[in-house]
């Protein structure tokens, strides 16, 4: 098994997953697109595990991109459904396996029962410390971006607004010197959506297509990446193993020579 000839040592810390071709592994078959998002919900449960085996630390799934809302509405609402269904119905995995379970994205943007499955399974997993399982839902990477330098406008907004009157030249300059360290890639970070959880050391696309499509950017700036043409719902235990062998093969630079 591959799993044995891996160094527990060189594993990533972080692993980032673009969930690709459902879809196609329907067409495949003759069956319609929601049986492969069937089936993707299924081998991200395998992956899950697999990752838990490991002790990797962080897991971060593209569940639901931001543009994934340009698809046909019944496929939108399909999806809808399978995610706030698997949020409500499998505590008891992530239970069982010392799973936390949060949330990227902008969660406004979502149906209500989802925000409301989203907030549950967040609270009740949150003493959960065996390995932390990040879902990206309605995720978008320059959308993430957006929402905290507009957090930092905002609270810096609020800040000159309440200044004690008369408003003085000097007090708005030291708010807006604040605000300009806040831009700080050291500072910017903490503004995302978790920045407690550390970068990507690997982002994996399955399904064969070679692009980021708007995932983890900022967090995904020094991680390595393996596009893998096996499409997701085939996906299992042993294609993920054999994913982190691939990575303990590649030397890390940062940079650097």
């Amino acid at each position: 098994m591959v799993q044995r000839k891996l160094d527990p040592h060189l594993l990533p810390n972080h692993v980032g997953i673009i969930m690709d071709g459902n879809g196609r592994w329907a067409r495949q078959r003759g069956l319609p697109r929601t049986a492969g998002h069937k089936e993707g919900l299924t081998a991200a449960k395998r992956v899950v595990k697999a990752a838990r085996s490991l002790g990797i630390p962080y897991l971060s799934l593209y569940t639901f991109s931001t543009e994934n809302w340009k698809r046909a509405q019944e496929e939108v609402n399909y999806l809808m459904g399978l995610i706030a269904g698997h949020l409500r119905k499998e505590f008891d995995f992530y239970r069982e396996n010392d799973i936390r379970v949060l949330h990227s994205g902008d969660i406004s943007g979502l149906p209500g029962g989802i925000q409301e499955e989203i907030h549950s399974v967040t609270h009740d997993t949150r003493n959960f410390s065996g390995m932390t399982v990040n879902l990206a839902i309605n995720y978008g990477g320059r959308n993430e971006i957006s929402r905290a330098s507009r957090r930092i406008l905002r609270s810096t907004t609020e800040k000159i607004a309440g200044l004690p009157e008369p408003i003085s030249r000097e007090a708005v300059l030291r708010v807006l010197h604040d605000a300009e360290s806040r831009f700080d890639e050291e500072q910017f970070s903490q503004e995302l959506d978790h920045p407690e959880i550390p970068d990507a050391d690997l982002i994996i696309r399955s399904g064969g297509e070679q692009r980021l499509s708007n995932f983890l950017i900022w967090q995904g700036s020094y991680a390595e990446l393996q596009f893998d043409k096996t499409l997701w719902p085939d996906w299992d235990e042993d294609r993920f193993y054999k994913a982190m062998e691939n990575f303990q093969h590649r030397c890390r630079r940062f940079g650097g020579t």
